[in-house]
């Protein structure tokens, strides 16, 4: 195991590997409440969904962990779970089978640009500006999810959205759930997001707002009904190509940049380059190629591995655990249900999710216009419009022409400009 792992090259030992497994596990364990509660109000069966969840994280973690040999681990993303349920099925209007379908296609296309450089140019193409405006607009819509959810905002006739009745019981929950969550993150407790999901759920309880199950534990169950269930065939007829591109640029540069932080963290890092790319690239594409199959929205790299690097996790060890732990959880569906059953157990976390991912914004230069504008519209429009696909698609637009106009043309990669006209086209055309 020693020279599987390379404990000792590392300066790690396999007390500390697990003591770190166990940190990042606490730190994400939300997940499999968050995100069958999510897809579940895209017409998804709950239970499936949580089996599903669970069982891309195990898949995507152990490849990561075991042939890439990093602690990082994987489970369905937070902002592409929202995207999959709210903007493509609830708002565009298709089947969450087309939808699944679309997560498959895109996670096919990142496994076979994971064995090519092409992922390199493709992820280079991009201007930063717009990164950061698309992660931070993603937690935008994440936010307004969970603002939405808890019914702190709710529609309005005469303004679309206003300020809902805070004394309602199950808003007013959601306040106390996410003051609580936020003074945990202020002091730093690892697992805050699931410490305040218990301690709201415990007053809920109190409150006579959640309902105790029978059993706390059960085999699992449910998978039938969200197993492959994609349907592929829609996304060619139905013409979801910018939903497929959105689920591909998102998970591609979110995955690398979430990798190289923590890698850079746990000083893996060799001459500022990421040794064995192509196996951590691959654990993510097979995960949400798996994931698509089982039934769920694409993985991701999860930032909460930080923790687990911050508690001494150096090699793939410490990934292992995480997936271990995650398949003991399978037998943990009634739970899950019950706390996600109560919207102020779950709305707390995608708010804070949300503002988690808003700090990239500091490295966006905002005085220059040129970089600003399009990520300010990418930003801006993603919660206004419903749809992350909107909005990266008005940045990819915006972005050349402006650079053009200025003339400034050659400065942007070729590949902007294939993506502008696909753009134009999408959203002139085909838009949904």
């Amino acid at each position: 195991m020693n020279n599987w792992f390379k404990f000792s090259e590392r300066g790690t030992n396999i007390s500390t590997e697990i003591l770190a497994g166990l940190t990042t596990f606490v730190t994400m364990i939300y997940i499999v409440i968050v995100n069958p509660a999510i897809l579940s109000q895209a017409g998804m069966d709950f239970n499936g969904v949580f089996v599903a969840t669970i069982g891309a994280t195990i898949v995507a973690t152990l490849i990561m962990g075991i042939f890439a040999n990093y602690p990082i681990a994987l489970a369905p993303g937070m902002g592409m779970n929202a995207y999959f349920a709210f903007g493509v099925v609830i708002a565009g209007g298709i089947a969450w089978q087309g939808a699944l379908g679309a997560v498959f296609v895109s996670a096919v296309i990142f496994v076979l640009l994971s064995l090519t450089k092409f992922r390199n140019t493709l992820i280079d193409a991009i201007p930063m500006s717009l990164k950061q405006g698309i992660t931070a607009g993603i937690g935008l819509f994440i936010t307004f999810i969970g603002l939405q959810n808890s019914k702190i905002i709710v529609d309005s006739p005469a303004t679309l959205v206003t300020m809902g009745n805070l004394a309602e019981p199950m808003t007013f929950l959601s306040i106390i759930g996410l003051i609580v969550t936020a003074v945990l993150m202020v002091y730093n407790v690892k697992g805050s997001l699931f410490i305040g999901m218990i301690v709201t759920a415990v007053i809920a309880y109190f409150e006579g707002l959640v309902v105790i199950p029978e059993s706390f534990f059960s085999m699992p169950t449910g998978l039938e009904h969200t197993m492959m269930q994609m349907d592929v065939e829609s996304v060619f007829s139905g013409g979801l190509y910018a939903i497929v591109f959105t689920f591909l640029i998102v998970t591609l540069f979110d995955t690398t940049g979430t990798m190289l932080g923590v890698a850079e963290q746990a000083g893996l890092l060799k001459d500022g380059k990421f040794p064995k790319v192509r196996g951590a690239l691959l654990a993510d594409a097979i995960g949400s190629t798996v994931g698509a199959m089982l039934g769920t929205s694409p993985t991701s790299s999860y930032v909460e591995s930080g923790a687990g690097v911050a508690a001494g996790g150096r090699t793939g060890f410490t990934a292992v655990v995480v997936a271990i732990l995650f398949a003991l959880t399978l037998f943990c569906a009634p739970i899950a249900q019950m706390l996600a059953s109560v919207p102020a157990v779950t709305a707390p976390s995608l708010i804070v999710v949300g503002f988690l991912m808003m700090g990239g914004l500091r490295k966006i230069d905002w005085s220059d216009m040129e970089e600003a504008f399009p990520a300010f519209l990418v930003l801006f429009l993603m919660p206004i419009s419903y749809s992350i696909a909107t909005g990266i698609g008005v940045g990819f637009i915006v972005y050349p022409l402006i650079k053009v106009l200025r003339g400034k043309g050659s400065t942007v990669h070729p590949l902007m400009y294939v993506f502008m006209v696909l753009f134009i086209i999408q959203l002139g055309f085909l838009h949904h």
